[in-house]
């Protein structure tokens, strides 16, 4: 059974910093390219960041040289590092596989505000 589960949301300020984590199991995680994506209430869920299965990296413009995205293959985990929050960013961030989309998982709530 897939499952997916992302942790490591929370409440911070603008300019403040948070790591999220997703941990996989039941899918052949080195193989697989990884992503986060998130979703505020009304809206699509959009792509923030993807990683390859070699570890090549791409970024939505609106978060470009603030988030980092990497990945833990003997943890089936992935990373998301995001540094300069702003109120923008909140969101439910979301992990999956691009292209074949397993069960989504709870998410994880960041909220960025003073």
């Amino acid at each position: 059974q897939v499952q997916l589960v992302e942790s490591g949301g929370g409440l911070v300020q603008p300019g403040g910093s948070l790591r999220l984590s997703c941990a996989a199991s039941g899918i052949i995680f080195s193989i697989n390219a990884m992503a986060w994506y998130r979703q505020v209430p009304g809206k699509q869920r959009e792509l923030v960041a993807a990683i390859t299965s070699g570890g090549s990296t791409n970024y939505a413009d609106s978060v470009k040289g603030r988030f980092t995205i990497s990945r833990d293959n003997a943890k089936n985990t992935v990373y998301l590092q995001m540094n300069s929050l702003k109120p923008e960013d909140t969101a439910v961030y979301y992990c999956n596989a691009p292209g074949i989309y397993y069960p989504w998982g709870q998410g994880t709530q960041v909220t960025v505000s003073s």
